[in-house]
């Protein structure tokens, strides 16, 4: 993913303020202010017919006659105008706009006229653009204000290694205003607004992969290219960038809202969450968890496990802060014997120096003990990182701490997270130091557990790096697809994944005379007989099953009986005989296949019965992917523990599980242009193996006769 398309673009040399205001509170008059006063070094031309000049600048009458080379365009017009400057913005080889109107088809049906008029005009002009509707674009890095609101109309932005990319211009700002206050810096923030043309994914591998960038944020509502997220989040494993990602519009009123806020449509969240899970993300939910990510981020330090040390000079604050980092899956183990002998060498003996320790009160008449505590802490190899609470000290004894705890920490490569509880105004000094050394600190002891937890989460993925799924030994099969089916059958649909080497259970597919011609069952008592035909989705609907069939009268009967109520179920739909099936024991699983329009193939995974119909215990993975992944995904699962075995039943053979999500993966991958769905359900588990017991495949309305 290469950079450098961009950079006149993120790094311009002359801007064009097109519809320039004299008035510098409007929203024309904001980014000519700011670029003017703020220390942004190269040109500034106000574009508006009506002056001559504009805020002391000279003013020019349209784009044209802009003199010299200009790099973007920066538009506040009404929106019926928009399209006719970015024609001409084509003619003056203006290569970017950026377009603050609002007014598109964020707003309905009256927006989409100009909207259409807007895309037209891109495309005749080749004029790249943000926008429409979008906040505009910060580069703090250059004194780039390109935008309006509140934080351009600040000239101290705080620079720093974080770059956001932002779906809503106004929250996305508001979140770097907070991450100021708190010492977090943003060289680049862009609002992408209705993504007519660049959308977040474009600016978001351009951003990723420029050297100054070490932690991306992305406030979400949703993109219309999963696959490319998926491979922007392998990429940032590659560079071990992690992207802090919220992802919003996840409930249908949220969908909505997302819908009318930039028109953008989103696909279910458990897509997102699918992968978010593989690549180098780490998802948040709210605007504080997405600060503490990034600082904790910035540490640019990885636990190498979950085992974490709690050191508190408040006993209670040790016990909730312990509680807090078991609750975002830590641990706290016991610590070793060679480092409780020498804590006992520092600490006062009413000290408990078992996981959490107590600094107690003590602190205040020896600081210095504060360093000794944690390096003895940090360098004992049972322990991964280290979380500290303060409580609210103050004054120069806050400074003298934040400088032990400094010492401390460059002193191991093990993450550090401070907890202090004083108002920032009462120890700028200590928390600047912090900043400083990139120990990140936090107002509640919660708050850093959670971000402890959160980049947990992220380490064995950026150990590992991103995952190429091999194919191994799945084939690639053609489905047997008949005129004018909209579906396939459970017999050649198992037969389609039988050629990927899923486990089928055993069958054979007879007419009615064949049932009635049998001398001796196919397979060994008992037996299920189901209709066959693929204009019934849901067999059970049409009472067309039946199971613990126990002689050869029952089976000639069920097979009359199953074939019967099919035709008085739904009349017309064609039947191409009786299944005649192996009994397949074992827990019910449901895998099934979705073709996403947005994230292409997924595979999802769950305990059958109520666990995925009331319960939604469901896991998916974009497909194709590998045995890890599959073995991840049952983790995954609430019911997992049922897996594993309970109340005599003997644990499920969970390899032979993985084996056969990965070929069904595999298998869907294989034929995204032919099923739009498939479902196996039961696919039975138990300690031999597992078999699909029945599927259904669904086709794409392109395959389907």
């Amino acid at each position: 993913m290469p950079t450098g398309d961009f950079d006149r673009l993120l790094d311009p040399r002359a801007i064009a303020v097109v519809g320039a205001s004299d008035d510098p509170a409007r929203i024309g008059g904001q980014p000519v202010r700011a670029l003017k006063d703020f220390g942004y070094a190269g040109q500034v031309y106000p574009v508006n017919p009506r002056y001559d000049t504009v805020q002391g600048l000279r003013c020019f009458p349209d784009v044209c006659a802009v003199p010299g080379r200009c790099d973007v365009a920066l538009v506040a017009l009404p929106a019926p105008l928009v399209p006719g400057v970015i024609r001409q913005c084509g003619e003056a080889g203006v290569p970017f706009a950026i377009v603050l109107s609002a007014g598109f088809e964020e707003i309905g049906e009256g927006g989409r006229q100009v909207h259409a008029e807007l895309a037209e005009a891109i495309r005749d002009s080749g004029v790249r653009v943000i926008g429409p509707n979008c906040q505009g674009m910060l580069n703090a890095r250059h004194g780039v204000y390109a935008g309006f609101g509140a934080i351009f109309g600040d000239p101290n932005v705080r620079r720093g290694p974080v770059a956001m990319v932002t779906q809503s211009g106004g929250f996305g700002y508001a979140v770097v205003g907070l991450a100021d206050h708190v010492g977090i810096g943003f060289d680049y923030v862009v609002s992408t607004g209705n993504e007519v043309d660049i959308d977040a994914l474009e600016l978001m591998e351009d951003l990723l992969e420029r050297p100054e960038v070490e932690v991306l944020a992305v406030y979400l509502e949703g993109v219309k290219d999963g696959r490319r997220l998926a491979a922007l989040g392998s990429r940032a494993l590659e560079l071990g960038k992690p992207i802090v990602v919220w992802k919003v519009g996840n409930s249908v009123t949220g969908r909505r809202a997302a819908a009318s806020h930039t028109a953008n449509l989103t696909a279910d969240q458990e897509m997102y969450r699918a992968v978010f899970r593989e690549g180098g993300f780490i998802e948040v939910t709210d605007v504080d968890d997405l600060v503490d990510v990034a600082r904790a981020a910035l540490m640019r330090r990885l636990p190498d496990g979950p085992d974490v040390a709690v050191l508190s000079i408040s006993g209670g604050a040790g016990v909730l802060l312990a509680d807090r980092c078991e609750d975002v899956g830590l641990r706290l183990p016991t610590l070793s014997e060679k480092t409780t002998d020498a804590l006992r060498e520092i600490l006062p003996a009413f000290s408990s120096l078992r996981n959490p320790v107590d600094l107690t009160a003590q602190i205040f008449n020896q600081p210095d003990c504060m360093q000794a505590v944690l390096s003895t802490v940090l360098d004992d190899p049972v322990v991964d990182q280290v979380v500290v609470y303060n409580a609210s000290i103050q004054g120069t004894l806050a400074d003298r701490l934040a400088g032990e705890i400094v010492t401390a920490a460059a002193g191991s490569d093990k993450p550090l997270f401070v907890g202090w509880s004083a108002p920032p105004g009462t120890v700028p000094n200590a928390l600047a130091l912090l900043d400083e050394h990139r120990v990140p600190w936090y107002p509640t002891p919660g708050r850093a557990a959670r971000a402890a937890g959160k980049l947990l989460e992220i380490t064995g993925k950026m150990r590992r790096g991103a995952r190429a799924p091999r194919r191994g030994e799945a084939a690639v099969s053609m489905l047997d697809v008949r005129d004018g089916e909209r579906g396939v059958g459970e017999h050649r649909a198992k037969n389609a994944l039988a050629a990927y080497g899923v486990p089928v259970v055993r069958e054979v597919l007879l007419s009615l005379d064949e049932v009635d011609a049998l001398r001796a069952p196919p397979f060994d008592f008992p037996l299920v007989v189901k209709v066959e035909s693929a204009d019934l989705s849901h067999k059970s609907e049409a009472d067309a099953v039946r199971l613990g069939v126990q002689s050869l009268a029952e089976l000639r009967a069920a097979a009359h009986e199953v074939v019967a109520n099919t035709t008085a179920h739904a009349a017309g739909a064609r039947i191409d005989g009786v299944l005649v099936q192996e009994t397949a024991e074992g827990l019910e699983l449901f895998v099934g296949v979705v073709n996403d329009r947005f994230f292409g193939p997924t595979v999802a995974v769950g305990l059958g019965g109520v666990f995925v119909e009331v319960m939604g215990d469901v896991s998916h993975r974009l497909a194709p992917f590998d045995e890890t992944t599959a073995h991840e995904m049952l983790a995954e699962l609430r019911g997992h523990r049922v897996l594993l075995g309970t109340r005599g039943r003997p644990p499920v053979d969970l390899d032979s599980v993985a084996d056969a999500l990965v070929r069904i993966s595999w298998f869907a991958a294989d034929h995204v242009d032919e099923v739009a769905e498939l479902d196996v359900n039961p696919l039975f588990a138990n300690d031999q193996g597992c078999v699909a017991a029945d599927a259904l495949i669904v086709l794409t309305p392109g395959n389907a006769s």
